[in-house]
Parts: structure tokens; C-alpha cells; sequence
């Protein structure tokens, strides 16, 4: 898309900007992080440049200081411009105290003109005067039934604050809209779907980590915790007899422990920490297969990613990998340990299912490029 196909409006007189609370994770790729860089590099094909809201920093406060700073500004904290768009100190951190304290989100004043504030996830923050439209990748802390580190209720009240407040809702999945609306009991139109996109640019080139050897290794990418499954993926595994490697990369989440002491057990896994971006794109592009079986997810991005690198996917059999995967991917059902072991037997041992996994996720992929991310974006913004 050039700048000729972006209404001119849309260049002129709608400024769009981006929270920058996750930008920088040192390239490790975390979700929110690499969904916010997504955001950017997708607008940035349609020709436009959005701001970033930066906060500098956290200001060299004590919590108790940082508490009486926060109960002490009712009213908006004012943005100053930057080299990159606009920089408030220390404003994330001081958004959750004083959320904590006022049970709304706080309010901060852009110079400038009014424009769309696309948050990256749910932060207690609102720009005055514009469009203030947050993501919510999913709501699993609200189900009891889900292990999740964040506060379910905190999250509730903090969703229904933004929503009395004024504030939109954008979700990445059909799948995590109808749980939002389940969950929260909000009406439909409440929430918006817009399938986020795969960057896949920036594959680190040259030899792969623990000496493993392009397309003799299957892989799973992500959190290392109980609603991934992996303890019995590594169970199925076991069972399955494959002598290809089974590499589980990404950083400890809930009862990663467990998960390492089970690795441990299983010959033939192996465990790397949590890597940078170009590492993980090149470990998946050079997997046999991209194993994800996890019990609940709101997008599953590294179904995506794999698809468009080429990568034959092994998905469970949920709502929102089965929607991404759009039937490119072989689905197993993820409590079945035989369905898995019997998964895993056969992306490891036939090629040509590869191959045609390979050929349909490729076609697949097409949907989650940036161009038509892009397209996607502008229509939810109401300027295309």
C-alpha cells in the first residue's frame, strides 16, 4: 500500500499513536512487545508514521513517594514532544498506582491535535480529547480454571473502568472476542476483532544453537507454563520414540520448574531460555515442525510466524489455533496423549505431509502479512 491509497485525511489530520511501555525488551520479542512493533511496521507500509508515547524512564521515586504523587494528581498529566512523539516520566508505573488509588484510568494531555491512542494491552491510562482504543489480547486470567499471573479481578475492574470511561476495545481473534464479551458480560459491539499480523523480517542467519541441525528438530516457542501443555507434550514425545530433537524455547512462566525437571527426564529435549527476535525466527524457519499444543490461547502468534516461514505446524484443537491455523495446520487434541504422540509420529516421519502443510500454511500466512494488517488497521480506525 502507498501513500497514494491512504485517504489524505487519514495523513493530515488524524494523528495515530502508540504506547511504548513494551518497545523495548531488549529484542526478546515478548507478545505485547513484538504486537506493538507489528503495529508500527504494518502503519508504516500504509505510509504513515505514528507517534509513540514514551515514558523516559522510571523517575528515581520511593513507592511511597511514587504513592502520594499519584493520589495527589487528579487531574491529567500533561505530554511534552519528543524525538519519536510524546514522553511523560515515569507515566506507566504511575498509572498502576494511581489506578490502584482511584479505580480509573489516569488521564494525560497531548499537545496537538486530537488523534486515535491505540494502546498495545489494557494500561489504566487515557488520552484526553481522543480515541482511546486498547487491545486485549485475551481474558484467561478471569477463568479460575486457567493458571494466569495476572490479578483476574484487578483486570476485570480495570476493563470496565476504561469502558465507563469512554475507552474502545480491539481483541485478535474472533475466538478472544466472544471470551471477552462471555466473560465481561459486555454487549457485542463492544469489542472489535483484527487479526494481528506476522513480521517476519530480521531471521538471524548462520549456525543454530545447540549444535541442532536445520529441519531435524521439532520446536515449541513460548512461555514455559501449565497452559502450554507441556508436560504432556513431553509425555507424548516420550511415547512417540522420535529421535529428532524436541527443542522448547522461551522463558519461565507458572511452574516452569516442573516442566524443567520433566525435559530433564525425557532424553532427546532440549531447553534454551528465552531467545532474541531474530533467533526465534530463525529457529522456526529451520524446525521440521512447530509444535503448539498449548489448552488456551488468544491468537497463538508463533502458528502464524511458522506458516509464513514455511514451517509445517502440529496445533491444538482450541477455538483460537484452529482459527488462526484456517486448516494449514494438523490439529490434535490437546488432553489426548495418544492424539499427540500420534501427531507428532506422523509431521515427524512423512514428508510429504510436511509438504503440503508447508504449501497451505504458506497461503494461509497471506492473511496475517502487514500490507493487509494494514488494511485491517485502517478500517478499525474508520479512515480507510
Amino acid at each position: 500500500m502507498t501513500n497514494a491509497m491512504v485517504p489524505e485525511s487519514a495523513q493530515l489530520n488524524m494523528p495515530i499513536c502508540i504506547d511504548g511501555r513494551m518497545l523495548n525488551d531488549g529484542g526478546a520479542g515478548t507478545g505485547v512487545g513484538q504486537y506493538a512493533r507489528t503495529l508500527i511496521a504494518a502503519l508504516q507500509t500504509a505510509g504513515i508514521c505514528p507517534s509513540v508515547l514514551k515514558d523516559g524512564g522510571p523517575a528515581r521515586h520511593r513507592p511511597r513517594i511514587r504513592k502520594l504523587l499519584a493520589a495527589a494528581r487528579p487531574w491529567s498529566r500533561v505530554a511534552f514532544f519528543s524525538d519519536q512523539g510524546f514522553y511523560v516520566r515515569d507515566v506507566f508505573r504511575e498509572a498502576q498506582v494511581f489506578f490502584n488509588m482511584h479505580k480509573r484510568p489516569m488521564p494525560i494531555a497531548l499537545p496537538g491535535r486530537p488523534g486515535i491512542m491505540h494502546w498495545s494491552y489494557p494500561l489504566p491510562l487515557q488520552i484526553r480529547g481522543w480515541r482511546n482504543l486498547y487491545t486485549v489480547h485475551d481474558v484467561m486470567p478471569l477463568d479460575p480454571g486457567i493458571p494466569s499471573p495476572v490479578d483476574g479481578a484487578r483486570l476485570r475492574t480495570m476493563l470496565n473502568a476504561l469502558r465507563d470511561t469512554g475507552g474502545e476495545f480491539v481483541t485478535v481473534s474472533d475466538t478472544a472476542r466472544s471470551q471477552i464479551i462471555s466473560q465481561m458480560g459486555w454487549p457485542m459491539h463492544m469489542v472489535a476483532t483484527c487479526h494481528q499480523a506476522a513480521d517476519i523480517s530480521g531471521a538471524r542467519q548462520g549456525a543454530l544453537p545447540e549444535s541442532l541441525c536445520e529441519g531435524d528438530y521439532l520446536l515449541y516457542v513460548g512461555a514455559v507454563e501449565a497452559r502450554k501443555n507441556l508436560l504432556r507434550l513431553l509425555e507424548a514425545y516420550h511415547a512417540s520414540g522420535s529421535p529428532t530433537p524436541l527443542v522448547i524455547s522461551g522463558p519461565d512462566g507458572l511452574d516452569a520448574a516442573a516442566v524443567d525437571a520433566r525435559i530433564r527426564m525425557t532424553p532427546g529435549a532440549i531447553r534454551l531460555g528465552l531467545q532474541p527476535r531474530d533467533r526465534v525466527l530463525q529457529l522456526i524457519a529451520g524446525a521440521r515442525a512447530l509444535i503448539l499444543v498449548s489448552l488456551a490461547e488468544g491468537f497463538g502468534l508463533p502458528v502464524a510466524e511458522a506458516m509464513a516461514l514455511g514451517t509445517p505446524v502440529i496445533s491444538a484443537d482450541v477455538p483460537a489455533l484452529a482459527e488462526v491455523g484456517g486448516g494449514a495446520t494438523l490439529l490434535v487434541d490437546p488432553l489426548n496423549i495418544a492424539a499427540l504422540r500420534d501427531g507428532l509420529i506422523a509431521i515427524d516421519s512423512d514428508p510429504l505431509l510436511r509438504d503440503r502443510l508447508s504449501r497451505l500454511g504458506a497461503k494461509r500466512a497471506q492473511h496475517f502479512a502487514l500490507e493487509p494488517y494494514a488494511q485491517r488497521l485502517l478500517k478499525l480506525y474508520g479512515i480507510a
